[in-house]
């Protein structure tokens, strides 16, 4: 399955938490401080396998997941 994710930025805490449970490696800390002074997690971009771990483990509720929904193709033969 394939999706991504959105992070609210000036919501996040930048405890990092949801980078040491990714699997696929897809988030990381901003070089940016937000308007709180912390410097929150970001998505990378392309490779978010859609599992749900940084929205289960973020304390913050800052992540939506999304997934990417594959269509089925029938064809006859």
């Amino acid at each position: 399955m394939r999706g991504y994710i959105t992070i609210d930025s000036e919501r996040c805490k930048g405890c990092g938490l949801c980078i040491s449970v990714c699997p696929a490696k897809v988030i990381e800390f901003s070089h940016r401080y937000n308007s709180k002074g912390y410097h929150p997690a970001v998505y990378k971009g392309d490779g978010c396998i859609a599992c749900g771990f940084c929205y289960l483990t973020c304390p913050d509720v800052c992540i939506t997941v999304f997934r990417e929904v594959q269509k089925k193709v029938n064809v006859k033969v």
